[in-house]
């Protein structure tokens, strides 16, 4: 796997590297250098070499640094003089870099093709609101073609169960793994809304179109042979009794990951992210005896958890009650 070293004037490569812990998950084979005040060139060279030392491959290094021509670009650089084959350095660090970096280790091997691939993901996460001071952008014949309108049904490549609906975690992290071209939130509520419709319309990451549907309109479209041919969608519902109508009413659903559920007035908290009522745990069973199995993780490289231990517990905490 390659190395990837986070280097900043201060404690800004520590912070971004929680940051993407936060959204991606820990991380192993990578290190945060910084530059602090009291310090100097040689001793950012020093931690660099340290850094380097302690991952497993140390002939793929990736060095994601602030600034073009500071000094942590600067000792990067010149660790990179006996290694230009094998290591990179990429400045203007940024979280959706960051995050790409992570995600392009599964499939990637080399700190070269990482490098020149994290370059659009850099630049495309620089986004501006009020939307009008965005300057224009045409439209490209790939993007024209993802999007157009062909025979066949939607492919689904995750269903979520996620009180957050699209944020960080999802956006990022399990948009990279799945690769979706649509995010399409389920949900009757949130369909009514107009202003958490736009919001969630506005997060969608780079490359992929977000939207909000009732329950009933996504029954519609997974029944719909002629117009979502190589469409993948990754459907993000707010509760199990949400994703129990819409199987019930025909989106074939095999798996569903269950990532986050808000604890509230009257449930039980087995774990940190998963709150249960009575009704909840009902429903996940019948979402079981309809053939749906469970997916429990925050993010992909979360070890999966026990879903029927997680229940047995919520259940064994509300009869205390």
């Amino acid at each position: 796997m390659v190395g990837i070293i986070l280097a900043s004037h201060g404690e800004f490569a520590t912070g971004v590297l929680q940051s993407a812990s936060m959204i991606f998950g820990e991380q192993e084979n990578v290190a945060a250098v910084t530059l602090m005040p009291s310090e100097g060139p040689e001793d950012v060279k020093r931690k660099m070499e340290e850094a380097i030392s302690s991952f497993d491959n140390q002939d793929e290094v990736l060095f994601l640094v602030d600034l073009w021509g500071g000094t942590p670009f600067n000792q990067a650089s010149s660790l990179l003089e006996g290694h230009k084959d094998n290591w990179a350095i990429v400045a203007g660090m940024n979280l959706p870099m960051i995050i790409e970096s992570y995600a392009s280790r599964f499939s990637m091997e080399s700190a070269h093709d990482i490098a020149k691939h994290v370059l659009a993901t850099a630049k495309e996460g620089v986004k501006v609101m009020p939307e009008e001071l965005e300057p224009a952008v045409v439209e490209t014949a790939a993007s024209e073609t993802v999007n157009a309108g062909r025979p066949g049904k939607l492919e689904y490549v995750l269903a979520r169960i996620d009180s957050r609906l699209l944020h960080g975690q999802v956006a990022t992290a399990w948009t990279k793994t799945t690769g979706p071209t649509r995010i399409i939130v389920v949900s009757d509520a949130v369909a009514k809304d107009e202003l958490r419709k736009k919001l969630i319309e506005q997060a969608a990451p780079p490359g992929v179109k977000a939207h909000v549907v009732p329950i009933d309109h996504m029954i519609k479209l997974a029944k719909d042979e002629d117009h979502f041919g190589g469409q993948k969608a990754l459907l993000l519902f707010e509760t199990p009794q949400d994703v129990l109508k819409a199987v019930q009413g025909g989106v074939p659903l095999s798996t569903v990951n269950v990532g986050s559920m808000a604890h509230s007035t009257g449930k039980v908290q087995p774990n940190k992210v998963l709150a249960f009522d009575q009704n909840d745990i009902d429903t996940f069973k019948e979402l079981k005896d309809s053939g749906i199995s469970f997916d429990v993780r925050k993010v992909p490289n979360d070890s999966k958890g026990n879903m029927e231990e997680i229940l047995k517990k919520a259940q064994e905490e509300i009869n205390k009650h």
